[in-house]
């Protein structure tokens, strides 16, 4: 009886510290709920005012939260690697991937060894999610119903995603699944659909002060990523916080952006962040080694249990982790387990992606690249000093230029060991050039600043791939020989209509029906549109929809040189192509369009449009269903105001999905003056009035005016509170 009594006390003694735990924890909520005042305007967008900033993050977290839950538990449940417990057995190798790069273990120990600001700051991003699922119970999250401040560690760079998704879940699963390379066939269909899909990226341009007409310098952030992956805001504290600009859902930093005195804005780069080592792995009785040089070393070995959903239940596997110095090991070629080697310094990374948004000039700017971690990324820059610069990669290993790195090298081989990294002053930059402006359009930086651009010889080859692509060109074709930029006509030039690619593309199908020896009626018809069009992209016209399905109907079936790149191979069509090739493609497009509408003769806007029906995070296009025109195109065509699709989504007409989706120009002056845009709304909430309420004027590329100092801001406020003070975004 006595150790009944025991028990039952030491019970209810642990149920009440529990308690009193959880009741600290929210007291704790609530008084730094107190420090924050979250001020939404007129398009819903939050303006975030903290007293210190771990205060301006968990009031951002918070109304992350408000706006789209959904999408900042989904970066998490990826990045952690447990999509499978929620999506079922087909992610278990991307949970793997995960797993291979960092265990829930090194987040803890990184989070553990972090400067105690960040500590602050990662604390402050877990307690902001967790207060507002505190004070929302109605909200019912698929996986994770707290947040722990190690998470973000899971970032491998300053985007989530990043260089790991470079890593192929098909490799791993042949491995790790069934101790193979994965077959050649396989490797050839992933190439091929890789190779289809809408091309990845984003826009930047800088332009210096003596081209504008106010005297001060211009920054277009243009970032082409899957709609509605980025949210709007303003982040302001009394440490020197007050930055604004776009944030991937679930950070706790303005990825691009602007504050008061700098801007910056990142494109994808060239250059080569990620290697393969092919490992030479012996077995002996006491465990797997590679060899390195003269020597043998241990193949570092755990192992990890993921979690999956099946139809019954929870379900699990189990797979071994193979590390060596050079990295995971992710897949085999030729026999060999091959080892993948990127940055992964996740502590660094989220310093130099924070610590970036409070620099007021170009020599503090400069100093925060030398974290050197923004490794997929190359950085247009400006600032209100008059300065104009772009930064090509920033974490670039330095290598033997002996070996090609751009395919798997001999692991085996000290040689081809990363020796540290380049300086910033190696890696290739441009500082105000004396042609006055800077773009980058995931093109070659050797063309980044005309004349003045960064000569190729100056640098080892794995720097940079020295390709120019079809917006690359448009853009210098736009810049050259201009002046008098304003930010309303820089928002023009960002949504030019001229596409190049089709200029170098239908002038050659337009020669091969001339040269036919038999005509018919209906392509005469077609032939005499193509004829006429300027090569510009409008919602009325006919030619822009010939010209989509028939370049890209080219691109997927058309016979191109080996190794040419996408501008190489439109070139290749539109000049040096079989004419009877180009001819038979065509006629499969018209016969197409006849089928799927009941005549070729489609305007853009009827074919190409934008839907958004609920706030899924993939949307299940629907023919039937409301959806607007849009007068945009691919950025494969060469547009800068890039609009892609996806095409298995069971429906005949073209719906974006990636592309344009946050838009901003930026003037430094005395005082720094924007505007912006959002692909729909600032909510994920189709109930949202701001889910939506950009949709019109995105399309028309009609920017909205950001109020950035409080005084603006007040004036547009449409509701002003504390987190916890109101639940949901209007």
């Amino acid at each position: 009886m006595k150790a009944y009594l025991s028990f039952f006390i030491v019970f209810l003694l642990l149920i009440g510290c529990k308690e009193q735990t959880a009741s600290d924890e929210v007291a704790q909520w609530e008084a730094q709920a107190e420090n924050v005042t979250i001020v939404r305007d007129d398009y819903g967008v939050p303006h975030v005012y903290g007293k210190t900033d771990a205060d301006a993050v968990f009031g951002m977290l918070y109304a992350q939260c408000e706006d789209d839950f959904n999408r900042v538990e989904q970066n998490y449940i990826w990045a952690t690697g447990r999509l499978a417990e929620v999506e079922g057995e087909e992610a278990i190798y991307s949970d793997l991937r995960a797993k291979l790069f960092m265990t829930e273990a090194e987040a803890k120990a990184n989070y553990e060894k972090s400067p105690p600001w960040l500590k602050d700051l990662c604390d402050a991003f877990a307690d902001g999610i967790n207060y507002y699922l505190y004070t929302h119970p109605e909200v019912k999250p698929r996986l994770f119903t707290r947040f722990e401040p190690w998470m973000p560690m899971y970032f491998s760079e300053g985007s989530i995603g990043g260089d790991i998704e470079r890593i192929s879940i098909e490799k791993i699963k042949a491995f790790y699944e069934n101790g193979a390379a994965l077959p050649e066939a396989q490797k050839v269909a992933l190439q091929t659909e890789l190779e289809n899909q809408e091309p990845a990226g984003s826009n930047g341009i800088a332009i210096s002060g003596d081209l504008t007409a106010s005297g001060n310098t211009l920054l277009l952030i243009n970032p082409h990523t899957s709609f509605y992956f980025r949210g709007e805001m303003h982040m302001v504290s009394e440490e020197g916080l007050n930055a604004y600009g776009a944030v991937t859902w679930g950070q706790f930093f303005i990825y691009q952006g602007f504050n008061e005195k700098t801007g910056w804005m990142h494109t994808s780069t060239y250059t080569d962040v990620m290697d393969e080592f092919m490992e030479t792995v012996v077995e002996d009785e006491d465990g797997l080694f590679y060899l390195y040089g003269d020597d043998t070393r241990e193949v570092a070995q755990s192992e990890t249990t993921i979690k999956y959903k099946t139809e019954n239940g929870m379900a699990e596997k189990t797979f071994p982790l193979y590390h060596t110095h050079h990295g995971p090991i992710t897949h085999m070629e030729q026999n060999q387990w091959v080892a993948s080697a990127m940055m992964w310094e996740p502590v660094k990374a989220l310093e130099q992606s924070f610590v970036r948004t409070k620099q007021t000039g170009y020599k503090g700017f400069r100093e925060m690249m030398d974290i050197r971690t923004n490794s997929s990324n190359n950085t247009v820059y400006a600032d209100a000093e008059g300065n104009i610069a772009y930064f090509h990669g920033n974490f670039v290993p330095v290598r033997d230029t002996l070996y090609n790195y751009r395919k798997p090298v001999d692991g085996s081989n000290p040689a081809t060991d990363w020796k540290g990294l380049h300086t910033v002053d190696e890696n290739i930059l441009v500082l105000n050039p004396e042609n006055g402006w800077i773009q980058n359009c995931n093109s070659t930086p050797y063309t980044s600043a005309l004349e003045n651009s960064p000569k190729r010889s100056d640098y080892p080859k794995y720097m940079s791939l020295d390709r120019e692509n079809f917006r690359g060109v448009h853009a210098i074709e736009l810049l050259t020989g201009r002046s008098g930029y304003t930010l309303d006509n820089l928002i023009e030039l960002a949504h030019d209509p001229y596409l190049p690619a089709f200029a170098a593309l239908i002038p050659g199908l337009l020669e091969a029906y001339r040269n036919a020896a038999e005509k018919d009626a209906d392509l005469d018809k077609a032939m005499d549109i193509l004829a006429d069009w300027d090569f510009k992209t409008d919602t009325e016209s006919v030619a822009m929809t010939l010209a989509h399905f028939y370049g890209t109907r080219y691109w997927q079936e058309g016979k191109r040189p080996e190794a040419a790149s996408h501008m190489q191979s439109i070139i290749y069509f539109g000049s040096e192509s079989p004419e009877m090739e180009r001819l038979t493609i065509f006629k499969k497009v018209m016969a197409q369009l006849e089928a799927d509408f009941g005549t070729w003769e489609m305007p853009w806007g009827e074919v190409h449009r934008y839907q958004r029906l609920n706030g899924d995070i993939r949307q299940a296009f629907n023919d039937d269903k409301p959806s607007k025109a849009v007068g945009y195109a691919s950025g494969r065509w060469g547009a800068l105001a890039a609009y892609g699709a996806r095409y298995h989504n069971d429906t005949k007409k073209i719906y974006g999905t990636r592309g344009n989706s946050f838009v901003g120009v930026v003037e430094f002056g005395e005082k720094v003056k924007a505007k912006t845009i959002l692909a729909g709304g600032q909510s994920g909430n189709p109930d949202s009035p701001h889910f939506d309420d950009q949709t019109d004027a995105y399309i028309s590329h009609k920017f909205k005016e950001v109020p950035f100092y409080k005084e603006d801001v007040l004036q547009r406020a449409k509701r002003t509170y504390r987190p916890g003070e109101a639940f949901g975004s209007d």
